[in-house]
């Protein structure tokens, strides 16, 4: 079974096409232009996009390549008709995978749809095996105090059933997070679903979450599962999960008591089986102040929360996290890899980065792009980060700028050697005392 969106503005054949595929075991969303299938592909992953090539507002085109820019990993199946033929090759370009012709023939959609499950199975092969050659790191390797506290309290609630609710500002790494604690699960052998609840109407994130019976209302042409049964035997990560409204936390609390779930135009509840994780950016204790979110339900939700520090608060992070980075870009953009200069290193580990790492992932790979001497230097990054000091100010001597690198290199140093200064003064090249005295100076976290 795999996860598909169907983009048509032509609500019949759209509905025709649906309801064949869902009888063929899939999972299946709808929608009529490519503004709505954003909106899905940002709120639910999919597996495979079915769009047509004429759209109203965006076309075909325009819709995948801005789907790729939201990130969407799917594959893209184009369909036109007979005389645009030069259009779905202008798409297969942008990066789908095929192209069929209108009027659909149903064999031919089967034999493609085969193909492109084949094609996904290799490639989730492909994956599993780098991971067990070690080729895919532990995002979260290397990193600082704050960033081991939280991974060691994911690993440590990760093999129970409890619901954890992941809060930090938006970019630090919760989905990152919520992914570790299911790798580590007895439920790791089952599904991980997301879904982002801020991206929905609360009507649309309600039939996502519980699915509908078929007829409940008009377009509800087959029964769909929603994500509540979709996610049995694995774990469902509910996404900003402050932005739900009233109703709908009424019913989520319910699910979170009884374990079951209505669908929408049903009488009779379905029993789930999940593991359910959160995610925030906002401060739940101060909804529930302002009636605007449910004290019960965050009880339910907060049986463990892990706060996830925003990077301002961890600079000695970013040396480790900016050469993880660079490499990535380097690879996603078929470029050569040119390591940090040290100017710009001290600019990085002054910047505030209200954007967390997210923002700076955005930034080294900008960097990467332009970038054309051996090393990436201060003039490849912003204009306004060129020449910060501690703190993100302007530095006014030239120690505020060497202070700021020598944070960050020591932050590494420490984080590399888990802590043990003795190990990390030997690998700075520094005496034991002199670590000791920087240590308390920046305010950094050490061990023995």
């Amino acid at each position: 079974m795999s996860e598909l969106l169907v983009v048509d503005d032509e609500a019949t054949q759209r509905a025709m096409l649906a309801e064949y595929l869902a009888a063929a075991g899939h999972e299946v969303r709808q929608a009529g232009s490519a503004e709505e299938a954003l909106r899905l592909l940002q709120a639910r992953p999919a597996d495979l996009v079915l769009s047509d090539l004429r759209l109203p507002g965006a076309d075909g085109v325009e819709f995948l390549r801005r789907a790729r820019a939201q990130g969407s990993t799917a594959d893209f199946l184009v369909m036109t008709a007979f005389g645009t033929i030069e259009n779905a090759v202008e798409a297969m370009r942008a990066g789908a995978c095929d192209y069929l012709t209108k009027p659909l023939h149903l064999d031919e959609l089967d034999q493609v749809l085969a193909q492109v499950a084949e094609k996904r199975s290799l490639k989730a092969e492909n994956r599993t095996l780098r991971r067990r050659l070690g080729e895919e790191a532990d995002p979260f390797a290397g990193l600082g105090a704050g960033m081991r506290a939280a991974c060691e309290t994911a690993d440590r609630v990760a093999p129970s059933e409890a619901t954890v609710l992941l809060t930090g500002e938006s970019g630090v790494g919760k989905e990152l997070m919520a992914e570790r604690i299911h790798a580590a699960s007895r439920r790791a052998g089952g599904p991980f679903l997301r879904i982002n609840c801020a991206a929905l109407t609360e009507t649309l994130l309600e039939a996502e979450l519980f699915g509908h019976e078929k007829g409940a209302f008009t377009g509800a042409d087959a029964l769909r599962r929603g994500l509540f049964e979709a996610a049995s035997g694995g774990t469902l990560l509910l996404d900003e999960i402050g932005d739900v409204g009233g109703a709908l936390q009424v019913r989520l609390l319910r699910v979170l008591q009884e374990r079951e779930v209505l669908r929408v135009g049903a009488r009779k509840p379905q029993k789930v089986d999940i593991r359910l994780l959160a995610a925030t950016h906002r401060d739940l204790d101060a909804l529930v102040r302002e009636g605007k979110f449910r004290e019960d339900l965050l009880y339910r939700l907060k049986v463990i929360e892990i706060a996830i520090p925003p990077l301002r608060d961890r600079p000695e992070d970013i040396p480790v996290l900016a050469d993880r980075l660079l490499r990535r870009c380097a690879a996603r953009n078929a470029v050569a890899f040119r390591p940090l200069a040290p100017a710009a290193l001290a600019a990085l580990a002054a910047h505030p980065f209200p954007g967390n790492v997210r923002e700076l992932e955005n930034l080294l790979e900008r960097a990467v792009i332009l970038a054309r001497g051996e090393s990436i230097g201060l003039g490849d990054l912003p204009q306004a980060m060129r020449g910060r000091g501690a703190g993100g100010a302007e530095p006014r001597t030239l120690t505020e700028a060497v202070e700021a690198l020598e944070r960050a290199w020591i932050g590494r140093a420490l984080a590399e050697t888990g802590g043990i200064r003795a190990q990390a003064a030997k690998l700075l090249g520094i005496p034991d005392r002199v670590l000791r005295y920087k240590v308390k100076k920046y305010g950094l976290d050490a061990g023995p």
